[in-house]
């Protein structure tokens, strides 16, 4: 092999080991916070499922905050919403998930829909209907790191997450008008 083919290579092996660490990560710390909430209550019910997704948002909304203020260290101000909604599509989905959004829609009220046909967090989920009940718990922290990044940039924001049909997923994005 030449020296770029090689270097290629090496870079694309790397990426996939970091996203795989990514993933695994994922997956244990979402394990341990609810392992954690059942072990100091003895049990689980709706409310302490609460408990856990709140952790993992607020877990995620901090990882956000810091990944949007490094992306947009030398980038130029947004013109808009949109361009901050297409930011976060493009630049800061690669970043994280190492792909683009597939779908972005807007009803230009500060309603957005992030549509992800391949959402790395559920990849590794069954497809089965029985696994639908557990996805919510593996979007929470996907929810909060985009609305830790948009109330960096100075959007206030309520992100939500729906799977359907595994492992697409859509967030729905509505950003809070003052």
């Amino acid at each position: 092999m030449r020296n770029k083919e090689v270097a290629c290579l090496e870079r694309k092996l790397t990426g996939m080991t970091d996203e795989a660490l990514f993933e695994f990560l994922h997956m244990e710390i979402v394990s341990h916070v609810y392992k954690e909430q059942q072990a100091s209550n003895g049990g689980m019910d709706n409310k302490d499922r609460a408990v856990c997704v709140s952790v993992l948002e607020g877990m995620g909304f901090r990882v956000g905050q810091g990944l949007i203020e490094r992306l947009t260290r030398d980038s130029p101000s947004f013109k808009d919403e949109l361009d901050i909604m297409k930011f976060i599509c493009k630049d800061f989905w690669t970043k994280v998930f190492r792909r683009q959004i597939d779908n972005l829609r807007t009803n230009h009220q500060g309603t957005y829909v992030l549509q992800d046909n391949k959402f790395a967090l559920l990849t590794q989920l069954s497809n089965g209907k029985q696994y639908l009940d557990h996805a919510p718990k593996y979007l929470a922290f996907s929810c909060g790191m985009v609305r830790g990044a948009l109330s960096n940039i100075g959007l206030d924001s309520v992100v939500t997450a729906e799977v359907s049909v595994m492992p697409s997923c859509k967030f729905q994005v509505v950003i809070q008008k003052l």
